[in-house]
């Protein structure tokens, strides 16, 4: 297999992962859906090889489980699982808001500034994916622009878990993600008060565990067409 070969496939399989990924932090795919592979060729024009690796990495993850005679489905987090969770992120997330320096902070501040505009826009409307998508970027954002790769890597695995685990567990409908407390960390990280946009990261993130009823939940068929097609 020649490397321009190689490298085609290595991104043909990353863009389902990511298109997949995606559909899952937006909670499009609730926690329990099964991912039929034929079904996934046919929305994502993909390879079903392609589709196969991709699910295997996905599963690697823990963001898709793979079980024998009966294919793919995305995760159910069981609520152990979730707590580990959110005792990773609170670890992550403030090892991410620590690195991050005001001069970093004028460096992306359109950027910051932009994504809050969309993130008051989406929280005064009633679209819930909207709502999801932009709370969860704020975390995102930060874990780029703190110039550890490693460390954004894991936070962007732990928000698509932590999708799966708000999907299954959330008392209510409304997403707890506050875009005051968002407001209130950027503020601090553009004083160079690491330490209390750190303190206020993990008050945050203890509010989000604090409003899941760790119980299980169950998830229902899905027309994966319908939900893929605009990713």
């Amino acid at each position: 297999m020649s490397t321009n070969t190689t490298t085609a496939k290595q991104l043909e399989v990353q863009r389902i992962a990511e298109i997949l990924s995606k559909a899952i932090a937006q909670q499009r795919l609730r926690p329990g859906t099964r991912l039929v592979e034929s079904q996934l060729v046919d929305a994502l024009g993909a390879n079903r090889n392609h589709v196969q690796v991709a699910l295997q990495r996905l599963a690697m993850q823990r963001i898709v489980t793979i079980e024998p005679n009966r294919g793919a489905m995305v995760s159910q987090p069981t609520a152990k699982e979730a707590r580990e969770v959110f005792i990773a992120r609170r670890a992550i997330e403030r090892a991410i808001v620590e690195s991050i320096t005001p001069d970093v902070m004028r460096t992306h501040r359109q950027r910051i500034s932009s994504h809050m505009r969309n993130e008051r826009v989406a929280t005064a409307s009633e679209d819930r994916r909207a709502i999801v998508r932009e709370l969860s970027e704020f975390h995102l954002i930060l874990g780029e622009i703190c110039g550890n790769s490693v460390l954004s890597e894991i936070l962007s695995n732990l928000m698509v878990r932590s999708s799966l685990i708000v999907a299954l567990y959330q008392r209510n409908e409304v997403p707890s993600c506050q875009c005051d407390e968002h407001e209130a960390i950027i503020n601090a990280l553009e004083a160079g008060d690491t330490v209390q946009a750190a303190e206020i990261m993990q008050e945050h993130l203890d509010d989000l565990e604090g409003v899941l009823d760790l119980d299980d939940a169950d998830a229902g068929e899905i027309n994966l067409r319908q939900v893929l097609s605009d990713l």
